[in-house]
């Protein structure tokens, strides 16, 4: 095998091995997953209620006890999310003085 071939062969491996759809396979952040995890039932949850309460073929006796448990569901998994910890690069805008205009 030539230099160049072994060299083009390392280069095709190195581009493979480190393209941005791998990316995502190989690496995640140790809380992302459980939060990922967490968005998606929630979001399948209210995806459920927003179909049943649109849906006006569907009987309210059916349709009731299942949204009551999904609001459940939702309320109960937004308890297991840690609070959101903002970072802003500037102040808030309620210790920026008052802009006055004339």
């Amino acid at each position: 095998m030539s230099l160049s071939r072994a060299a083009s062969l390392c280069v095709l491996l190195l581009a493979c091995g480190a393209s941005p759809a791998a990316a995502g396979e190989y690496y995640k952040a140790p809380f992302s997953t459980d939060w990922d995890a967490t968005r998606h039932a929630i979001y399948e949850a209210e995806n459920l209620i927003a179909f049943l309460e649109a849906d006006p073929m569907t009987d309210d006796g059916y349709r009731a006890p299942i949204i009551a448990r999904a609001r459940a569901e939702i309320r109960r998994l937004q308890a297991t999310l840690r609070p959101a910890q903002w970072r802003w690069t500037t102040p808030c805008c309620y210790s920026r003085k008052p802009i006055y205009i004339r």
